[in-house]
């Protein structure tokens, strides 16, 4: 691409945005620890520029779902703590060790494959002549399932979980650093019984003689909205990005600042007659006489296929809608006889302050929720960073 070319495709990701966002909901929940939520490329944004710009506004923690994501932010120079908590039957977790990552582990099981592999990377360490770096035992947090049915351990097995980690730490294997779970958001009654939960499990742990100093269990929406659950730690995820969690509450009123804009060109326009046919399937046809612009983004670019004849886009200041099928790498945009020509600009979405479609507007097409439509922007899809 010349210096002059524009791109085919771009997200433009403003990292003065999560900065500021940070920084947000810092202020809000107060003493608690923020960990930022990087997991699945930041949501799309990119994981180490916005892990970067996160860690600027005073995030102490990052969170990744697996341990290669967690290498990634390593091998990058971040340095400060990051939790993975999604592994493969498999893990061995000897990289997790190895580059000072610490563990979310579900099962005794899981805490004896974390103390195996302390055990091996601390005899590759000695056989190396590093010995006093192998004094550093492995990391791990206790994952317990509170109700949402997913990862964690059961509540019936807490008493043999708390006692076999207990037993690793006090053998110098291993480290319990943290205890935490995960709310289903459902409301506040069901969210608050989940807390309740939690704290019976911390009481649990004590007993065992385990003092984990971080306990986290919200994320954006309960540290936004119920005060006691923020804990040692909150986990900042779709809050970082500036979209709201809530169905009632804009991004503008959490005063959050959407950080992705997702644009492409007009690459054809043509005047077309009354009643032509659009894209596959012919679903639209013009009404009158019309201008059809053709923008060189599709479902490959994790533009969804949904939205089709639902979805809005900006050309010159104007909101219009995806006319006819989205297709694998285009659409149409029947813009009727507003100007539109070859290299224009076309907004997805964006800052609606910006007088641009948002990334909601594209949820509710689509029948999802803003999570998924930033999330899957492809790869093909050119980052910018902003600030």
């Amino acid at each position: 691409m010349s210096a002059s070319e524009e791109p085919l495709r771009l997200a433009s990701v403003d990292l003065g945005a999560i900065r500021h966002n940070v920084r947000t909901v810092a202020a809000l929940v107060g003493g608690a620890e923020v960990m930022a939520v990087v997991k699945a490329n930041a949501y799309g944004h990119g994981a180490v520029e916005v892990a970067r710009a996160a860690v600027e506004a005073g995030a102490t923690w990052l969170g990744v779902a697996d341990v290669d994501e967690a290498v990634a932010l390593r091998d990058a120079g971040l340095s400060v703590p990051v939790l993975a908590w999604l592994h493969s039957p498999q893990a061995s977790f000897d990289r997790a060790v190895a580059h000072s990552i610490d563990v979310g582990v579900s099962s005794v099981a899981q805490l004896d494959a974390v103390a195996a592999a302390g055990l091996r990377v601390a005899a590759g360490l000695r056989e190396a002549g590093e010995g006093g770096a192998a004094q550093q035992p492995a990391r791990v947090h206790l994952k317990l399932d509170t109700g949402l049915g997913r990862n964690g351990a059961e509540q019936s097995l807490w008493p043999a979980f708390f006692a076999r980690a207990a037993e690793l730490q006090r053998a110098g294997q291993l480290t319990v650093v943290g205890l935490f779970s995960h709310l289903s958001n459902t409301n506040d009654e069901e969210d608050r019984a989940q807390l309740e939960r939690l704290l019976a499990g911390v009481e649990l742990a004590r007993v065992a003689q385990l003092e984990p100093p971080i306990i986290h269990l919200a994320s954006t929406a309960a540290a936004l909205r119920l005060p006691e659950t923020r804990l040692s730690m909150i986990r900042l995820g779709i809050g970082m990005y500036g979209l709201s969690p809530f169905d009632d509450q804009t991004s503008a009123e959490l005063g959050l600042r959407p950080a992705m804009r997702v644009e492409g060109r007009v690459i054809s326009v043509k005047r077309v007659p009354v009643d032509s046919g659009v894209s596959y399937g012919y679903t639209y046809r013009t009404a009158t006489e019309s201008t059809l612009a053709l923008v060189a983004l599709g479902y490959a670019d994790g533009i969804p296929r949904l939205g089709s004849n639902r979805a809005p886009v900006w050309i010159n200041g104007e909101i219009h809608r995806v006319s006819g099928r989205i297709a694998m790498d285009q659409f149409v945009a029947d813009v009727h006889d507003a100007e539109a020509a070859v290299g224009d600009r076309v907004v997805l979405f964006g800052d609606p302050q910006d007088g641009y479609p948002s990334a909601e507007d594209w949820a509710e097409a689509a029948e999802t929720i803003n999570y998924e439509i930033v999330t899957r922007i492809g790869a093909r899809i050119e980052r910018r960073y902003v600030s």
